[in-house]
């Protein structure tokens, strides 16, 4: 059955949003199943379909000028923001053939090191094309991507990882290969990439293109001999491509079951990858040498090669080379030794003398605490609103990404120490008053609540700790599986629980266009149905997509001259 014909645009806010999406995902639906069947000739052709559709151009516009949160970034022209009327006509003048134009280079800081990491922005036009290539290229390759790859997919997080890494190693300690690859982004071989992308001719020129365009750094212009920088719409996507494999890899280097003990238990090694960050576990130490050598070979191919200073082998339980555990993805992966009363159990209720316990990573947990220190030094002076207001965001946002790990004890040391500098921030204001005066004037007692009748400030400890559930095995957004993707919304870890409780209650949809929100939908807002942002009433508070967001807004400023 065709899908709807989307008629000719002559308004933004005029586009049936909801018939758009439903003509793109019918569409990236039949390419992931004609790729699930091999069908090499049906994937192609729809994809051509897909890039000559309207509505995969008007939802391509749309992701990178409203949804995308770096959608005020500009590029070489200098364009950061785009008029409705605007939006429109770049989606006339939309076309693949056109030659792409360098990237701005940007420098931002890495956390915790003096490196700064350089990113590659694109200019408008050239991040609405690659939003419409990844339209059609990502269905076909989550067709194809490993089990467990997990950055930078849709439906997928680091929580996803970190779990599989749990259930590889719960009953059994293992050696760990925790490997980083040096510079990914800036290395890959655009050959090897181009091969390897395996496509039709004409994606296969615009995306040869793109990453031949150059970097424009200041005034000066830069060839791209290799990599894709990051910045674009299209680099997650190749970089995930040119890794994929690095399991398969692994799995046909080592048989299935052990020849060395005659066991019927599984040898091969488990591989764990997120981005160019991955791990391979194994009980057997020169199993884990020999993946590091594999895992070598293969990256050379891609012009890529581990890093040293990043790159070890450590054990979960027992010391290795002076190392116990490993960190990954910010959380710290450890087993301990204890007694007969406080032990694990194996499956068949055996104990196990040992507990793996997954927590923080100290270097995260200091990084987070200094950058909310330096935020009460700078609001000296601020109005304590002012303060709560810049604080909670941070500490909401750190807490729910690691309430799926063991992080009471750490959550409640955070509030310890963030006490402290609250408590010399609020004496810094008042030197000449006594203690009790300054803990009424600031605290709400007896809960000790830092904050008064406007705003209080949320501690860490009071985020509940909620195991996280992995995704299934190879499930994909694409799968057309709608209510299993819009339910795992509510238990994703970084969804706070008033987003959480707003999805159920709206059973995983829109209350604007009442479409499923999908792990591909960026960021999801908060909508007061009368107008008044202080009114956080639940009965006056809706869930919508940004974009629907704004179009409330628009529609509400249009009608407002004729009250």
């Amino acid at each position: 059955m065709a899908s709807p014909r989307i008629p000719e645009i002559t308004s933004w806010q005029g586009v049936p949003w909801p018939q758009v999406e439903a003509n793109v995902h019918t569409l990236q639906r039949r390419i992931y199943r004609a790729e699930q069947q091999g069908q090499r000739r049906t994937v192609r052709s729809l994809q051509r379909l897909l890039l000559r559709s309207t509505s995969a151009k008007l939802l391509a516009v749309r992701r990178v000028t409203q949804d995308n949160q770096g959608k005020r970034t500009p590029g070489i022209d200098g364009v950061a923001f785009l008029e409705p009327q605007e939006r429109c006509l770049l989606i006339q003048n939309l076309n693949l053939a056109q030659p792409a134009r360098p990237v701005r280079r940007l420098w931002i800081p890495k956390p915790g090191t003096q490196e700064q990491r350089p990113l590659g922005i694109p200019t408008m036009s050239d991040r609405a094309a690659q939003a419409l290539v990844k339209l059609a290229l990502e269905p076909q390759w989550e067709a194809r991507f490993e089990p467990n790859s997990y950055g930078f997919r849709p439906g997928r997080s680091c929580q996803d990882a970190i779990e599989a890494i749990f259930q590889e190693i719960r009953y059994k300690p293992k050696y760990a290969l925790d490997a980083d690859i040096a510079k990914c982004f800036d290395r890959i071989g655009h050959q090897a990439l181009l091969d390897k992308l395996d496509t039709f001719p004409l994606l296969r020129r615009v995306i040869k293109g793109w990453l031949k365009a150059g970097v424009l750094d200041g005034r000066d212009l830069f060839p791209t001999q290799a990599g894709t920088p990051q910045g674009g719409v299209r680099s997650p996507l190749l970089a995930n491509i040119a890794l994929h494999g690095l399991e398969e890899v692994v799995a046909a280097a080592f048989p299935k079951t052990s020849r060395i003990t005659g066991s019927k238990e599984r040898w091969t090694p488990a591989v764990i990858r997120y981005a160019d960050d991955f791990v391979v576990l194994h009980r057997d130490l020169s199993v884990v040498q020999k993946c590091q050598e594999v895992i070598a070979d293969w990256l050379k191919g891609m012009n890529l090669e581990l890093k040293p200073s990043k790159t070890f082998i450590t054990h979960t339980l027992e010391g290795y080379h002076g190392k116990v555990g490993f960190d990954f993805l910010g959380f710290t992966v450890r087993q301990f030794r204890v007694g007969k009363h406080h032990t694990a159990k194996n499956g068949q209720g055996k104990p196990l003398g040992f507990k793996t316990l997954i927590k923080p990573s100290k270097r995260k947990v200091k990084g987070h605490y200094d950058r909310l220190r330096e935020m009460i030094r700078t609001s000296r002076t601020a109005p304590q609103e002012e303060l709560i207001g810049r604080l909670n965001p941070v500490i909401r946002g750190w807490a729910n990404y690691y309430r799926s790990a063991v992080s009471k004890a750490t959550f409640a040391k955070l509030d310890d120490r963030l006490y402290g500098r609250l408590r010399r921030w609020a004496r810094r204001r008042h030197p000449n008053k006594p203690a009790g005066w300054v803990a009424a004037r600031y605290w709400r007692l007896p809960r000790w609540d830092f904050g008064n009748e406007k705003a209080v400030l949320v501690k860490h400890a009071r985020t509940r700790i909620v195991r996280h559930v992995k995704v299934q095995g190879v499930k994909s957004p694409y799968d057309g599986d709608w209510l299993y993707w819009a339910s795992r919304w509510g238990h994703y870890p970084e969804v706070s629980p008033a987003l959480s409780r707003l999805l159920k209650e709206q059973q995983g949809r829109c209350a604007s266009c009442k479409r499923y929100f999908l792990p591909g939908d960026d960021l999801l807002e908060r909508h007061h149905q009368d107008g008044d942002r202080t009114n956080n009433r639940r009965t006056n508070i809706v869930l919508v997509h940004r974009h629907c967001h704004d179009t409330i807004h628009r529609q509400q400023q249009a009608r407002s001259p004729e009250r």
